[in-house]
């Protein structure tokens, strides 16, 4: 239960951080970078790694949340695929205390007073460095379905591939000209995802949750036929296990 309570916890200080720092970047300087770097002394170290994700999904560039921690400003950087975090750190290394880390995510402390230096020089070392093509979000889909190619020996298939992680990616699926049932609405506290369920041409139809989607729900409704790229799992509710 203590964990429990903490794990909520965490996750209301990562939401409220997000939205203050997407509050930040909004102002039109920040509009035009190639890269995220954001200080508030403030900030809750625990999260920030949690939080550099989170921006990314809403400013594809690569992303870095500092805040303040003995006396000292330190943080969390985040990437985008095709683009090694570690080495535009390790480019301004002059400017660091310390750092750490690898080509997706990395760590690093700094002097206070180094902070507005440090981010004049991560921005100019990543607009120097990266392809414009890959600040374009991309997914990547591995295969294209059938909903009815969609059986428990598929899903048991895919299961024997786990575990999943970077190198070794959930796999992706795409179906073309699929509705919904009628029954989609949003969910969550404040309607950002969609659940919905799913059918093609008469085919056993699927429960699907699009997370960050409530409010593309109009662009469904009305047996509007639409493609979605997902992947598969099992959901267990009350004991009854589907896919």
């Amino acid at each position: 239960a203590a964990l429990q309570s903490d794990n909520l916890d965490r996750k209301e200080v990562d939401k409220t951080i997000t939205e203050q720092a997407i509050q930040l970047l909004q102002h039109p300087d920040q509009q035009q970078k190639k890269s995220t770097v954001l200080f508030q002394s403030n900030w809750h170290k625990g999260v920030v790694g949690i939080v550099a994700s989170r921006l990314i999904d809403h400013y594809y560039r690569p992303t870095i949340v500092l805040t303040e921690s003995n006396g000292m400003a330190s943080g969390s950087a985040r990437s985008i695929p095709g683009f090694n975090i570690h080495e535009a750190i390790e480019a301004c290394s002059h400017l660091l205390e310390n750092y750490g880390g690898h080509y997706f995510a990395a760590g690093m402390t700094m002097q206070l007073n180094q902070v507005d230096a440090f981010i004049a020089a991560f921005e100019k070392q990543v607009a120097d460095t990266i392809d414009p093509a890959i600040l374009i979000p991309e997914i990547s889909i591995d295969a294209e379905l059938q909903l009815s190619d969609i059986t428990p020996a598929l899903l048991n298939l895919i299961n024997q591939f786990e575990p999943f992680g970077p190198q070794n990616m959930t796999p992706t699926f795409m179906t073309k000209n699929i509705k919904d049932t009628g029954y989609a609405k949003p969910l969550g506290k404040d309607d950002e995802h969609l659940k919905l369920f799913i059918k093609q041409n008469g085919s056993e139809g699927f429960g699907a949750i699009g997370f960050g989607l409530g409010p593309k729900l109009d662009l469904i409704q009305n047996q509007k036929t639409f493609d979605a790229v997902y992947c598969i799992d099992e959901n267990e509710f009350n004991g009854n296990v589907s896919v």
